[in-house]
């Protein structure tokens, strides 16, 4: 009897748990996002004008980064060699097809003209890939 009744809480614990996770939205069909992080430098002097961009970000580019499937972007600064500075960028793909949505945004003339401003404010690492602009890092670690 003592067996049957554990047995018994077992099932309902793992049916409500299910029941749990599929009203949360955990559903096993939706996608794992893509993370990715890219690197480039930024000239010294340019310093003061791109941070002003990017606290004033056009409306029209968040919204161009957010129908090209990316969330959770994020753009650090930092200085690992005195007057050296480098951007460091990080954000999650949820879409389906990167390359497509990489290249529709690319080819938006808003995104064409914030690129112009934001371009000239950066040193492009001499190491990177061809055909890159910002440097494409390795993950190497993650955790949850």
């Amino acid at each position: 009897m003592k067996i049957e009744f554990v047995q018994a809480a077992k099932t309902i614990i793992l049916i409500l748990l299910g029941t749990l996770l599929l009203s949360s939205g955990c559903q096993s069909d939706q996608k794992v996002p893509e993370r990715y992080s890219f690197v480039i430098g930024l000239k010294p002097e340019k310093m003061a004008e791109y941070k002003k961009l990017h606290a004033e970000t056009w409306p029209e580019i968040l919204e161009l980064i957010e129908q090209s499937n990316i969330r959770n972007y994020s753009i650090h600064l930092g200085e690992p060699e005195e007057g050296k500075f480098y951007l460091f960028a990080y954000f999650e793909y949820v879409g389906q097809d990167l390359d497509k949505d990489m290249e529709a945004m690319a080819e938006h003339e808003v995104m064409q003209k914030w690129w112009k401003l934001t371009d000239g404010c950066q040193i492009p690492c001499p190491t990177r890939e061809e055909g890159e602009f910002w440097m494409q890092l390795e993950e190497v670690f993650y955790t949850n």
